[in-house]
């Protein structure tokens, strides 16, 4: 038998290393090829690396906790496979609905950093020591030289500066700390409120796991970022719903797939995005940033009941049939945990189809570092005053409600206002003869 030497994939351009986290297998076990041999996690996405062969786990040369370089090999493995063919494969591992939290993190410190402070370019090739592309980005966007960098104590394998060391640093004003004081700073913070007396025995107490943390964080560090305004339109939405009751069987049986009405609420949501393109923007400091592309985020539950948020990108350049599968392929690969960190990034708007829950309206937060958000309420039969030539009458239409919320730093309320009445007037006007 031949031996593989096992190398940690690349996993994206800024990811120089990966903490061992749990060994999947022992030495001596027999492994299948891409069976998930260990577990591993970075500043990016928590991932499972699978075996390149199949074989024996012969050795295994990192303990849980080791800090471990891309292409440095961390496993051998007793193959069959030729020796002069023992090239690993690079490896794009998927995120879990448990695991996302990580890249949820750096979603939640772009915009924090994204303000008017003014960012040192640190040639870190000068330094001694290892810091991670996240602790580097983070000391550039704070301002911290990379002599002021060398003097934080770090509390990582080989005495490396954290992600946490890092920004306890900047959160106690910039000033040296010890290597302790680092320590108890990361220790977990317990607030024990007045109200923590009245709990009885039969109260139930849940520890929030990482990710919804990560996602409390995001959802209270927007409202602090942005001021919102949230508007709001009730849209006759009956042509659109008698079309797609009419077609969706047609539409099964020629493309494969089912036709929901969130491919049809996109594509008029990316039209309006065209027409009003300062909505589709954000803010860099004292600058409003409008995207080129279209790029329109989909809120999707998890069955964690935790919240991630795939991307349909450049959704305006899609028909109807592209998005319909786009988004039926995201939304079932996001509850089997196959997204990868590309498709959960980049977004430039976002919808929150919250009518999915019976509700008819919300006031969404916004997806920072985005400007704007739109909530779909529950499609209802409604009585309502149908205008004619001939005069107006009552009749049962099928109505919903569109929550518009933006950052008002950027967009006023006569755009937002604007924007979301288009949104309506696409949905209003859909043609009920349209062709597939």
């Amino acid at each position: 038998m031949a031996e593989f030497k096992v190398e940690l994939p690349k996993m994206g351009e800024s990811v120089a290393e990966a903490t061992i986290t749990t060994w999947l297998k022992a030495v001596g076990d027999v492994i299948e090829e891409d069976e998930p041999i260990v577990e591993i996690a970075t500043d990016k996405v928590d991932s499972e690396v699978p075996a390149p062969c199949s074989g024996i786990l012969k050795k295994v040369l990192f303990n849980e906790g080791d800090v471990v370089e891309v292409g440095s090999v961390f496993a051998i493995i007793d193959s069959e496979a030729s020796s002069e063919t023992q090239d690993t494969p690079a490896l794009e591992p998927t995120i879990s609905n448990e695991e996302i939290e990580n890249k949820v993190e750096q979603e939640i410190l772009e915009p924090l950093t994204n303000t008017a402070k003014i960012e040192i370019q640190n040639n870190f090739n000068n330094s001694s020591k290892f810091y991670s592309p996240l602790v580097k980005s983070i000391a550039s966007k704070e301002g911290i030289s990379l002599e002021e960098l060398e003097k934080i104590n770090g509390t990582g394998s080989n005495q490396r500066v954290t992600k946490k060391d890092i920004l306890n640093y900047v959160s106690l004003g910039k000033k040296s700390i010890s290597s302790e004081a680092i320590a108890k700073a990361n220790q977990p913070i317990i607030n024990t409120p007045k109200t923590l007396q009245t709990i009885s025995g039969q109260d139930e107490i849940i520890e929030m796991d990482r990710m919804r943390k990560l996602i409390a964080d995001h959802m209270v560090n927007s409202v602090n970022t942005a001021p919102h305004v949230t508007s709001f339109v009730e849209a006759d939405v009956t042509n659109l719903v008698l079309w797609r009751n009419k077609t969706k069987k047609e539409f099964l049986e020629k493309e494969g797939e089912k036709l929901t009405f969130t491919p049809i609420f996109i594509e008029a949501i990316a039209k309006a995005l065209r027409d009003y393109p300062l909505v589709n923007s954000s803010i860099d400091g004292d600058n409003i940033v409008i995207k080129s592309n279209i790029n329109i985020g989909m809120a999707t539950a998890l069955p964690s009941g935790n919240l991630i948020v795939p991307v349909i990108k450049n959704a305006d350049q899609l028909n109807l049939v592209g998005l319909a599968k786009t988004v039926n392929d995201l939304a079932n690969r996001a509850k089997l945990s196959q997204l990868k960190p590309d498709e959960i990034s980049g977004g430039t708007y976002t919808v929150s189809n919250v009518g999915t829950f019976g509700n008819v309206m919300g006031t969404p937060i916004i997806n920072q570092p985005q400007s704007g958000i739109l909530a779909l309420g529950a499609i209802k039969k409604k009585p309502a005053v149908i205008e004619s030539d001939s005069g107006d009458l009552i009749g049962i239409r099928h109505m919903m409600f569109l929550s518009h919320s933006y950052d008002h730093r950027n967009i006023d309320g006569a755009l937002g206002g604007q924007f979301v009445r288009k949104v309506a007037d696409y949905l209003e006007n859909f043609d009920v003869n349209r062709a597939l």
